[in-house]
Order: structure tokens, then C-alpha cells, then sequence
């Protein structure tokens, strides 16, 4: 059976942190490159819906939030992305979203408390910049002193 891609039948990529990739090494070690991440136990194939709700349903209770819904760890994710300091076309690739306004229009919430980190990347920018041309007013003339002296 041929299983598709997600409800927009595009592909999308998504990060995985160095944390999670450490953990997921150990469980794909002995997989080929096109297996199954996580997979029916006895046949290989993808999991069934139903399984993999009594699955995600006992996990969820075993960590104390017997409520969970699988899509509030997509929602969990964008947020976390945000909260990183993702960008919103960041944030759009990763959930695969049409457009950066349908990400705002979910999400933008998230990203109001940052206008002080904007003005402060301002600040940043405007002294690396008044940094640069103090440095070139002063190896420009001793280039240009360095120049002279060859001719």
C-alpha cells in the first residue's frame, strides 16, 4: 500500500533539534534509508489509525496529560519554533501553510512581544556599522599611503 503526504499531498520538511535526532539514532540505526520511521510491529507497514491512537492515547496518560491530541504537538512545535526565535516563513515551511498570513492568522499572537528585540537588533546593526567605517577611515589612508609608495 502506498501512503501519501499530508492533507496538502505536498511534501514538507521539517527541523528535528540535535536532541531528538540523538534519541531517534538509536531506534533507526538498523533501518534503510526508505523504512519506516516508526512502524506496525508485525508487519512493517504504517500503522493503523486506530493503533496508533490506543498507542498515543496510553503514552499521553503515561506522561500525566491523558487528553492530548496529536495535533497540539503540531501546535506545541510552531510555538516552541516562535518562542526560538523562528521567523514566520520559518514557521510557514515548517507546518506547511499556503501562506505567511495563514501563519499569522494562527500564530501571530506569538510573535507580538518582540518589538523590543527588534530595536535592540537595530542598535546592534547601527554600531557594527559605525564600527565598519571607523575601521576603513582608518586602513584606508594607510592603503592609500601603501599604494602611493610603490609608484
Amino acid at each position: 500500500m502506498v501512503w501519501g503526504t499530508p492533507k496538502t499531498h505536498q511534501r514538507r520538511e521539517v527541523p528535528i533539534p540535535r536532541f531528538l535526532a540523538t534519541e531517534l539514532a538509536e531506534h533507526v540505526k538498523d533501518k534503510e534509508v526508505d523504512d519506516l520511521v516508526f512502524a506496525g510491529i508485525r508487519n512493517g507497514q504504517p500503522l493503523r489509525v486506530s493503533t496508533f491512537r490506543t498507542a498515543f492515547g496510553a503514552a499521553s496518560r503515561a506522561i500525566g496529560v491523558p487528553d492530548l491530541h496529536p495535533h497540539e504537538l503540531r501546535r506545541t512545535a510552531a510555538s516552541l519554533a516562535i518562542a526560538s526565535g523562528a521567523d514566520v516563513k520559518v514557521v510557514q515551511q515548517m507546518l506547511g501553510h499556503g501562506s505567511a498570513t495563514m501563519t499569522l492568522d494562527t500564530y501571530g499572537h506569538l510573535f507580538d512581544d518582540r518589538l523590543d528585540e527588534v530595536g535592540e537588533a537595530m542598535d546592534r546593526a547601527r554600531e557594527a556599522a559605525r564600527t565598519r567605517r571607523g575601521l576603513l577611515l582608518r586602513v584606508a589612508p594607510a592603503l592609500l599611503e601603501t599604494d602611493l609608495s610603490r609608484k
